[in-house]
């Protein structure tokens, strides 16, 4: 059964804008001495509407959230209805029907239903304030006729609704429009950097992620792109999400470069109490690599989108969460107060890490979340989803306030999400290169740990290790330079005693305090 349309269109594009402006006023003609008895009144000046913004959006987000869930979908008909992986790729946004035309420094692509992607996505472009709804139009698109030898017959073809959009900017040559972001399915959307290549993604919320009760996944149902003038280099984006627990406004501020930056603002309105609400979250791939690659009969040697969890805590702590393939779901939360900055990460960067020609994971982007406003206390998150293969998204990370966010209540939060090869924090601190493991030579039950820091910033001086297990414990250990390397190796035994679980964790300390970040693994039985 299809549920009714909330249309952001026309009609509710420019009501909502014209609800905010100004009330009119009234001038009345004077009157001079020669004037009749009853003067006319001249017509009042109009004031103009002011721009559509942010506001707007939150408005609409805010009266969704005090009426009943309604979801949404579309009839897929004609061409767009049952499609195979490779028809949905033979449809093609045509370059001669991009709004955006003529600029040398930004392009946009409008995305088809199809597949996977049958939920509608009402999409308006937003030129000087202005609102102007773009109602689907088959024929916007070029359709590959090895995948369609019939043909498509556009009379059959209604208003479905877009599936998203995509941004291109001159990323890595002058006379290139490279993809630089893409927002499609739910509420992700993937970016990258000069010189990267797509992997994790991003999201707008994440609500009940490895729960017991099954997680939410809420939509992003409109956009409103904002022409960029002559002048800008950034792309400015507002989005309406919604879900059966809450309702959401969202601007990003989109600057691409070395550095993809989202400069993002979330309002959230829950339209429940929710306890497991995940604010910025980031979602990748890990299926193995040196810490657990025996269980894997592959050719390459690690195969993963990301390979860490990196954090900056409240209290300037520098974490590093080596990322496992686990045979069961695991669930690890950081506890914070006010967090500086987390993200999933991908660090090994050379091509003998993987040794894969077509997915070159050394490409793959690291994603990094720094609030820019106090969130309090709560979790940095991180799940790891078992999977058997490369093809599934199975690790998400998120920061989880403590406190519930109360229905009828407004939430804001803002950060900056940025898309990198590296993670942006230059602190002058030895990071973890690389964590490797694999069975005790002396011991069949103990599990021996290899982690390599940068060498770059220790002295002449050993640091000294400080190394700690949740459960069981830690064997022989010792500290080896490879300056060839450029590597500080820090080599241990730990010995399970028992456990099924245990949370590993080392850094390395000088006189005043750690020389490094500090390193955590988690190890289960399998």
């Amino acid at each position: 059964m299809r549920r009714r349309e909330f249309v952001l269109s026309a009609g509710a594009a420019v009501s909502a804008v014209s609800a905010l402006s100004a009330s009119l006023g009234a001038a009345l003609a004077q009157e001079s001495p020669e004037a009749q008895p009853e003067a006319a009144a001249e017509p009042a000046e109009e004031a103009a509407p002011r721009p559509f913004g942010f506001e707007d959006v939150a408005a609409m987000a805010r009266d969704l959230a005090a009426n009943p869930y309604e979801y949404r979908d579309a009839e897929l008909v004609g061409s767009f209805g049952n499609l195979t992986y490779d028809q949905y790729r033979g449809i093609r946004f045509r370059r001669d029907r991009d709004p955006w035309a003529g600029s040398r420094d930004f392009a946009l692509d409008l995305l088809p239903p199809g597949a996977i992607f049958h939920e509608p996505v009402d999409i308006a472009l937003v030129d000087e304030g202005v609102v102007i709804p773009v109602r689907f139009d088959p024929h916007m698109f070029d359709f590959d006729p090895v995948q369609f030898p019939d043909g498509v017959d556009y009379e059959t073809l209604g208003n479905m609704g877009w599936s998203g959009f995509r941004l291109r900017a001159p990323l890595n040559r002058p006379d290139v429009m490279d993809e630089i972001a893409v927002f499609q399915g739910a509420s992700y959307f993937r970016a990258v950097a000069r010189g990267t290549l797509y992997g994790l993604s991003a999201r707008g919320l994440a609500i009940g992620t490895g729960s017991a009760e099954g997680e939410e996944f809420p939509l992003f149902r409109g956009f409103w792109i904002h022409k960029p003038g002559s002048q800008d280099r950034s792309v400015l984006v507002h989005a309406l999400l919604d879900s059966r627990s809450v309702s959401g406004a969202f601007e990003f501020r989109i600057t691409p470069g070395a550095e993809t930056v989202f400069d993002t603002r979330v309002s959230l309105f829950p339209r429940q109490d929710m306890r497991n609400a995940g604010i910025a979250p980031l979602t990748s791939m890990y299926w193995f690599g040196p810490t657990d690659r025996s269980r894997v009969d592959d050719y390459r040697p690690a195969v993963h989108d990301s390979d860490g969890l990196q954090m900056l805590t409240g209290s300037e702590q520098r974490l590093w969460r080596v990322l496992s393939g686990h045979s069961t779901l695991q669930v690890s939360a950081f506890m914070d107060n006010d967090p500086l900055g987390f993200g999933l990460a991908q660090r090994a960067r050379d091509f003998e890490s993987y040794k894969d020609a077509e997915a070159r994971y050394e490409k793959r982007p690291s994603a990094w979340i720094a609030p820019q406003d106090e969130w309090g206390k709560g979790t940095v998150t991180l799940i790891e989803i078992p999977v058997e293969n490369e093809f599934n998204d199975n690790i998400v990370s998120f920061w989880q306030p403590a406190d519930t966010l109360a229905k009828g209540n407004r939430y804001d939060f803002n950060y900056i999400l940025t898309f990198a090869a590296e993670v942006p924090d230059s602190a002058p601190i030895s990071r973890v290169l690389e964590t490797m493991s694999g069975q005790a030579i002396n011991n069949p039950n103990g599990r021996t740990y290899i982690v390599d820091f940068d060498l770059g910033l220790f002295g002449s001086d050993d640091p000294v290790p400080q190394l700690r297990a949740s459960a069981g414990r830690i064997g022989h250990s010792y500290l080896l330079r490879l300056p060839e390397q450029g590597r500080m190796r820090l080599a241990f035994e730990y010995l399970p005693e028992g456990a099924k679980l245990a949370d590993l964790s080392a850094v390395l300390n000088g006189p005043n305090g750690p020389l490094s970040e500090t390193w955590i693994a988690r190890w289960t039985r399998e």
